[in-house]
């Protein structure tokens, strides 16, 4: 009997209140959702640079997260994703840079 391999997605959520990391298979079963809130100062709305900033702190900490709580290595990587938009775009940048390098 022949052993089909799961295909697996690594995506990236680059939204103004999250930066988030998962791992799903193709017929949908996630199997790991790490993410940071962002939580601006009081009376401070979210701003371009700062929330960009945060997400550049927290994405390859959660990279490393999602890959250890699914249990796979780069290696087993399918393809990368990530949110293009409508949103802020410096955040939405740092998914797609991350995705890129």
């Amino acid at each position: 009997v022949g052993y089909m391999k799961k295909m697996i997605a690594l995506g990236f959520e680059g939204s103004p209140k999250k930066i988030a990391v998962g791992v799903v298979t193709l017929d949908g079963t996630i199997l790991s959702n790490p993410r940071h809130t962002y939580i601006t100062p009081t009376g401070q709305g979210f701003l371009p640079r700062e929330t960009a900033q945060h997400h550049f702190q927290h994405i390859l900490p959660l990279v490393k997260s999602a890959l250890e709580t699914a249990q796979i290595t780069p290696k087993e990587i399918d393809c990368l994703c990530y949110t293009k938009g409508p949103g802020m775009g410096a955040p939405l940048q740092v998914a797609a840079i991350v995705v890129r390098v």
